[in-house]
């Protein structure tokens, strides 16, 4: 795969957004995606711009693990939003975005499923593995949101991962059996995104939340890991907080704002 498969006149040719990626940056190379955004929205940087990155050198995910980011095979970025939201109305977001993804994706034939609260998994050879996650930062000044940045990475066309990760993740090129395009890729996730977001924005957290649960592993025994307490039980659903809904041996559906979880088994 060449680097300029992704530079700005083919994204423009490819994008029917309005204003999703309208102001777009390709890098061959970078620290992390989600940086370069912060300091662009530092300086002013307008809604819907998009940062991606052919290779990054300190890609990260949740709970401070890095992203697996080789040049030249997977796609790495991060867009800029400034919602009119209060801080503890952001936290559904992340399954906004990963329903979006799953959408795009689906659009595309794959099966995808979504692991609470940032996880797509697509079934391969070894059972559900890992080919993509979300990351949400928020900006917060006096109390209100000053900008989200919403980093993805998606494993598109990996085909071998480091031992640690080699039973646990996946790419959509190893499911498919061929190399994907990463712009049409990109295009599909911006264009269903965008359409998300504004409902999101315009009728609350619902109808993002009921497109997550389309794909969503739910229904089967877990455990959460949440700081020093760990919860069993089934996961039945999410709230509109974002919270994964978790009902216990004794009954209680107690909501997990924060968490590892682990699927005892997921299918």
């Amino acid at each position: 795969m060449s680097t300029d498969d992704l530079g700005a006149d083919r994204l423009t040719a490819a994008l029917d957004t309005r204003w999703l990626g309208r102001e777009y940056v390709f890098l061959s190379a970078c620290g992390s995606t989600s940086d370069e955004v912060s300091e662009r929205a530092a300086m002013g940087a307008k809604e819907g711009l998009v940062v991606v990155t052919d290779q990054q050198s300190k890609g990260r995910g949740r709970r401070g693990r890095s992203w697996h980011s080789p040049p030249g095979e997977n796609l790495y970025f991060s867009l800029l939003l400034r919602p009119a939201l209060a801080p503890h109305q952001v936290a559904p977001m992340t399954l906004l975005a990963g329903a979006a993804l799953a959408q795009a994706l689906a659009g595309l034939g794959f099966a995808p499923r979504l692991k609470w609260p940032n996880d797509l998994l697509l079934e391969s050879s070894t059972g559900l593995c890992k080919a993509a996650g979300i990351l949400a930062e928020m900006a917060t000044e006096a109390g209100q949101v000053r900008h989200v940045i919403l980093g993805v990475g998606i494993n598109v066309n990996t085909q071998d991962f480091p031992a640690e990760l080699a039973r646990q993740a996946t790419s959509l090129a190893r499911i498919r059996g061929e190399n994907i395009a990463r712009l049409a890729v990109l295009a599909g996730f911006l264009r269903t995104f965008e359409t998300r977001y504004e409902e999101f924005l315009a009728k609350g957290p619902a109808s993002a939340l009921a497109a997550w649960q389309t794909f969503a592993l739910l229904g089967q025994d877990c455990s959460v890991e949440s700081g020093s307490q760990r919860l069993e039980g089934i996961a039945e659903a999410v709230d509109e907080s974002g919270a994964l809904l978790m009902r216990t041996a004794d009954g209680r559906l107690v909501p997990v704002h924060a968490g590892e979880i682990n699927w005892r088994k997921a299918q």
